[in-house]
């Protein structure tokens, strides 16, 4: 019995993708091997905000279902699920795993191979994503088992009892969505064997593991960001430009707005701050997945509008995610505009611009209304957002000086002019200070406040004619 037991405990944990690996090569690799290996990793946004409507079962049960959909995608591509920690999950391609890889002798053929399979695998992975929540199966292919159709089934269940539950709060049962957050990277690691015996796991250590971490912690909601050097490899091998071509068709088909985007906007090329690692900077490329989201979030603020105070902070804070992506915040303003919202771009315009609005005002005797209606039709609401964008990478520079060298001819003359350049450098200091603390204090979160209180407005005259036609 115990023999029988042990089996079916190896056979419920073990990793059978490792077994077979292992069986394939003809025992237990006992040594570390460098390896040019794909590593993915992959978040769950907000999670513990959603967790919080959900007993531990039922939490338990929505990971499930969200894992086994990943897995599939990773079953079919070739992929290895490395670990899963909570709500994050770790996978790649190439090294001893990867049975595919192993039989590629070619370095750059087996490069090409990894970087293909690992940026296909994150772009499916979002989609998959989507289709979670739209508790839609087409993710799953013929080979799917009816274990991992059971799971997808318990945790479809839950999402639809939420979304149409009573007893939730409304902005929940209305906007239940599990999204997720991608980074990944490529390179050269350490894998093998790690931890004591009777713990051992087979793992990926190196530099391209943490600087792949470090890609998902800093992508965007939806999305997927690479680093800079994964991207020229994607770049190089005419992969980036087929990926580019395909995202257009398929944005087409759709009738999405993303249909007109321009590469350097599919492949959005900057440099990224991580404040936890002493403000290190790290060339990324931040890629676009789903080619129906500037439609999507537009659906998104529809519905939050009839969702009270919540709403209208929701649909302010869509704004200031979306607000770099031109697609999705021209889309919100037609919602908005077409739902009736009055989005009050002068206000934006006055916190941006104070002495050009007086200015305008003055030109039109002090009458806001008319200014406000210049301003309407002048800018579009992405013209203000990249104003604001302007305006926030202004006052990220530095004009002040390093301290002159002092020729020294006297105690008393050297510290003197000593300190008269400290004292204008800390001058110069307090102001550049004040103004980003004003930026980021009144400015930034003011511009948002309006789109809010714009949402606020309309909430209330629609309730104001519900209650005339009662």
């Amino acid at each position: 019995m115990s023999s029988q037991l042990r089996a079916q405990i190896e056979d419920f944990y073990l990793p059978r993708q490792l077994v077979d690996a292992i069986l394939e090569v003809g025992g237990i690799p006992r040594d570390s091997e460098e390896a040019e290996v794909g590593i993915g990793f992959i978040d769950i946004a907000n999670y513990t905000f959603l967790s919080k409507f959900l007993t531990p079962k039922e939490n338990q049960e929505v990971l499930n279902g969200l894992y086994t959909a990943f897995n599939s995608v990773l079953r079919r591509r070739g992929g290895y699920l490395n670990k899963i920690e909570g709500d994050s999950l770790m996978f790649h391609y190439g090294g001893l795993i990867d049975s595919r890889a192993r039989r590629i002798g070619n370095k750059d053929e087996l490069q090409l191979y990894i970087a293909r399979e690992l940026f296909y695998t994150c772009v499916e992975m979002q989609r998959v994503s989507v289709l979670f929540n739209s508790a839609d199966t087409r993710f799953l292919d013929d080979a799917a088992t009816k274990h991992d159709r059971g799971v997808l089934g318990r945790a479809f269940a839950i999402i639809e009892r939420l979304r149409n539950d009573d007893a939730v709060a409304n902005p929940l049962s209305a906007m239940f969505q599990i999204r997720i957050r991608i980074g990944a990277n490529l390179g050269e690691v350490t894998i093998g064997n790690f931890g004591p015996e009777g713990a051992r796991q087979w793992d990926v250590i190196g530099m391209p593991v943490i600087d792949a971490k470090r890609m998902e912690t800093t992508a965007p909601v939806g999305g997927l960001r690479i680093s800079k050097q994964y991207y020229d490899v994607l770049r190089e091998s005419g992969i980036a430009d087929e990926y580019y071509e395909r995202f257009r068709r398929e944005a087409a088909a759709l009738g999405s707005r993303y249909a007109a985007i321009t590469r350097d906007e599919l492949f959005q090329i900057r440099t990224v701050t991580i404040r936890e690692k002493s403000n290190a900077y790290y060339e990324t490329c931040s890629i676009q997945v789903n080619p129906n989201l500037p439609e999507q979030i537009s659906a998104q603020a529809t519905a939050l509008l009839q969702q009270g105070r919540y709403g209208a902070g929701q649909v302010a804070d869509l704004v200031r995610y979306y607000r770099g992506n031109r697609y999705v915040i021209d889309a919100l303003e037609e919602c908005l505009t077409n739902a009736g919202v009055g989005i009050r771009k002068g206000e934006i315009y006055r916190l941006l611009y104070p002495n050009r609005y007086r200015t305008r005002q003055e030109s039109f005797d002090g009458d806001s209304a008319a200014v406000e209606a210049v301003y309407a039709t002048e800018f579009s609401l992405f013209d203000l957002m990249e104003k604001l964008g302007k305006y926030q990478d202004i006052i990220k520079r530095s004009s002040v000086g390093d301290i002159d060298s002092i020729p020294f001819s006297s105690f008393e003359r050297f510290v003197s002019l000593a300190q008269d350049q400290y004292q204008r450098r800390f001058d110069e200091l307090k102001t550049e200070i004040a103004q980003r603390a004003y930026f980021h204090n009144v400015v930034f979160p003011m511009v948002f406040t309006i789109m809010e209180a714009a949402v606020l407005e309309y909430q209330a005259e629609q309730e104001d004619l519900e209650l005339l036609s009662g």
